[in-house]
């Protein structure tokens, strides 16, 4: 593994940095603030892009930033996306994939997004723009479409006050928020866990095992009014608090109800979890209604559980940004970054006729 850090002003400077050093199989680490200003972010990346791949990857960054006239100053989105097309235009294959360039066909990408269960809305689109992209290469194609949708917001854990982690039942939530909370700790920040979810069969032992493992205080909030109290204090000690919730249906007008005495605390971040084992009707569905309740972000868990990307497809293209996924429930493991490049690759790679034999994202 390859473990770079990278200073910038802000974090979607960093990403730009990020991917032109790295390429986009680079993995967020950790993010905490400059003591110059700005965020200093540590990545890493398990296999380096051929030595051909990278340094074109590197030229592409450079041409899409340089500019040989006065002009106005590009945003450092504008200067991603410029680069993006370019870096798809001259990248090859990944290294160690063997798997030849799939050639673009309209009717063969959609078919292609049917086998991942990815609504139909969604695969019209996807292929409509696919195809305007111009781009001959399938995966390219696909990765410039699902760049004009997807939006990245990686969640800033040396930054944020609490976290309150809000889905369906069984999505994740509980390990997720071990997760979270073993990562902010890595990028040396104090955490608090937060049982939101006094009465949840298991839910508080659960959580509570998780806290002794990583040596954080577990706190019980049994009411909105013991939230805010415990968020509060939280906040003057500049310590993170990461809140588990009990699993609802976001779109049942009885739950949303009660949720969103929780939402309106002060200083708290609903985060959205969703499972990428749902259907992917359902997973869009649930995206806009945690959205109405004031998700800015959504985590996709459960990566290693599925070969249809579906789900994944409707939560990274929904409005809320797409802060991370993961693929193992393990503390331990990574939360990944999504790019518009790595979903386009598993979506055509685990979307071949024959059985799927691993996912590939």
């Amino acid at each position: 593994m390859r473990l770079m850090t990278f200073i910038a002003k802000d974090m979607r400077e960093a990403l730009v940095k990020v991917r032109a050093e790295l390429g986009v199989e680079a993995v967020i680490i950790s993010s905490q603030r400059a003591k110059e200003g700005g965020v200093m972010v540590r990545a890493a990346v398990d296999e380096l892009p051929e030595e051909a791949q990278h340094e074109a990857a590197v030229a592409a960054f450079a041409e899409a930033t340089q500019t040989d006239a006065p002009a106005a100053p590009q945003d450092y989105e504008q200067q991603y996306h410029r680069g993006l097309i370019r870096r798809l235009r001259s990248a090859g294959p990944r290294a160690g994939t063997t798997a030849p360039a799939r050639g673009f066909n309209r009717a063969e990408l959609l078919q292609i997004l049917r086998r991942h269960r990815t609504t139909d809305a969604l695969a019209h689109a996807l292929a409509e723009a696919a195809e305007k992209s111009d781009l001959s290469d399938m995966m390219l194609a696909l990765a410039s479409a699902l760049d004009k949708r997807m939006v990245t917001a990686p969640i800033e854990l040396t930054t944020s006050r609490a976290l309150l982690l809000t889905g369906p039942h069984g999505a994740g939530k509980t390990a997720l928020a071990a997760k979270l909370a073993s990562h902010a700790l890595l990028a040396g920040r104090a955490v608090t866990l937060v049982a939101g979810d006094a009465q949840g069969a298991g839910a508080v032992e659960r959580l509570k095992t998780f806290a002794e493992h990583l040596h954080v205080p577990f706190i019980i909030a049994e009411s909105a009014e013991a939230l805010t109290a415990c968020v509060r204090e939280c906040a003057k000690d500049n310590i993170l608090a990461i809140i588990d919730t009990a699993g609802f249906d976001p779109r049942n007008a009885k739950a949303r109800t009660a949720f969103a005495a929780l939402a309106g605390i002060e200083g708290l971040e609903a985060i959205g979890v969703i499972s990428a084992a749902g259907d992917a009707e359902e997973s869009n569905d649930i995206a806009a209604a945690l959205t109405s309740l004031g998700a800015k972000r959504l985590i996709v868990t459960g990566l290693d559980l599925v070969r249809r990307l579906g789900a994944l497809a409707a939560a990274a293209t929904a409005t809320p940004g797409l802060a991370h996924v993961t693929r193992t429930p393990f503390v331990a493991g990574a939360l990944e970054t999504l790019t518009p490049l790595s979903l386009a690759r598993a979506l055509i790679e685990t979307g071949a006729t024959a059985p799927v034999e691993e996912n590939t994202l």
